[in-house]
């Protein structure tokens, strides 16, 4: 085989490796960003669920103000019954006392529901604390974790970049010239196998000239239909 064409068919063996420490590094992370948006989630939550009970008790507080002022009427009421003289200002005030009582009852009833709405979302945000707490708990291990599994591909991804800098020394710079320029758009099928007379890249068949030339490996050969660089499968690495 051409050793510029070993070299070619070497460098891309490395660029794919290189290129699938990418997934695998994001796989390990997922498991920790999962957890950390769920916490993230709880914080939004509580947030969320403490502006709800201030404002609640804001309605609640209003409430309690308005219950004061109205026991204040009654009450000032009371003391004006014992100065009515006609029947007319007796039925006014009395009047007056039934609207005031219906106010009261349903501030009482407002109240009542605002502090159930309240103790709800109190022990709904007690709740969350509490997930929050075990949530970080297991962050912890759970970077630990992750950091670990990076560590090691990081270590791998090391060891193949290494790799690929011995074959950027050691390659012909015309050809490596060559193989960028197509792996811009071919990515991880730059260099592709023949298989059954067709190119595994775009898998067209190629004629028998091409083929034979792909057999002989004498020259760096390129598929007619797309342009990448061909070998056959059966090539020792």
């Amino acid at each position: 085989m051409n050793s510029h064409l070993k070299q070619l068919i070497d460098l891309s063996h490395v660029d794919k490796a290189i290129d699938a420490f990418e997934p695998q590094i994001e796989e390990a992370n997922y498991k920790f960003e999962a957890a950390l948006a769920k916490k993230q989630s709880i914080d939004s939550d509580i947030e969320n669920l403490t502006n709800e009970i201030q404002e609640e008790q804001v309605k609640k507080h209003k409430n309690e103000l308005h219950l004061a002022e109205l026991s204040q009427k009654l009450e000032s009421n009371s003391k004006k019954s014992a100065e009515i003289k006609t029947e007319r200002e007796m039925k006014s005030l009395q009047l007056e006392e039934e609207i005031a009582k219906e106010q009261v009852t349903f501030a009482n009833e407002e109240i009542a529901r605002l502090e159930k709405i309240i103790e709800l979302k109190t022990e709904q945000v007690e709740a969350a604390k509490e997930s929050l707490s075990e949530l970080d708990a297991s962050l912890v291990s759970v970077k630990k974790e992750v950091d670990e599994k990076l560590e090691i591909i990081n270590k791998s991804r090391q060891e193949v970049f290494v790799k690929k800098e011995k074959l950027l020394s050691e390659v012909n710079q015309k050809g490596l010239t060559f193989y960028q320029k197509i792996r811009r758009w071919a990515k991880n099928t730059t260099v592709v196998t023949v298989e059954e007379q067709a190119c595994m890249g775009c898998n067209m068949l190629i004629n028998d000239k091409i083929y034979a030339d792909v057999i002989k490996a004498e020259e760096i050969t390129t598929c007619p239909h797309c342009g990448r660089i061909l070998y056959m499968g059966n090539t020792e690495e």
